[in-house]
C-alpha cells in the first residue's frame, strides 16, 4: 500500500506484516528516492501541527485474545496509543480481557481493566 503525490516530491509506503516482501520486491521505492535526490532541487520541508482538541481522559479498547501471529499489529498500536496520549498528558482508560499483552504493562495507561468485551 502506498501514497505519491501528483506534483510535489512525497511519497510513503506501508507494509502489511503477512505480505511476505522479498529483497527486490521494493527497488522501485528505492530508485524513485535516487531520483528525487540526484534531481539536485532542494529538499521539501513542510511543518504543520495541526490545533489539538482539549481532551482530559481517553478510553480505549485493548486488542484482546493474542495468539501465534494473530492480533500482535494491534496490540502495538494500541502501546503506542497510550504511550502518545501519555506524552500529551491525556489520562488513558484501558479495558482489555488480556491480561498478556504489551499494553496491560505496568505503568502504561493510567487505569486498566481485565474485562471481555461483548
Amino acid at each position: 500500500l502506498g501514497v505519491i503525490h501528483a506534483t510535489k516530491p512525497f511519497f510513503s509506503v506501508q507494509f502489511h506484516p503477512e505480505a511476505s516482501g522479498g529483497p527486490t520486491d521494493t527497488d522501485f521505492l528505492f530508485d524513485m528516492f535516487l531520483d528525487k535526490v540526484h534531481s539536485g532541487k532542494p529538499p521539501v520541508t513542510i511543518s504543520y501541527m495541526a490545533p489539538r482538541p482539549y481532551v482530559k481522559k481517553v478510553l480505549l479498547l485493548g486488542s484482546g485474545g493474542l495468539s501465534i501471529g494473530q492480533a500482535g499489529e494491534f496490540d502495538y498500536s494500541g502501546s503506542q496509543a497510550i504511550k502518545a496520549l501519555k506524552e500529551m498528558g491525556v489520562y488513558s482508560v484501558l479495558i482489555n480481557p488480556n491480561i498478556a499483552t504489551v499494553q496491560t504493562s505496568h505503568g502504561l495507561a493510567n487505569k486498566v481493566y481485565f474485562y471481555p468485551l461483548t
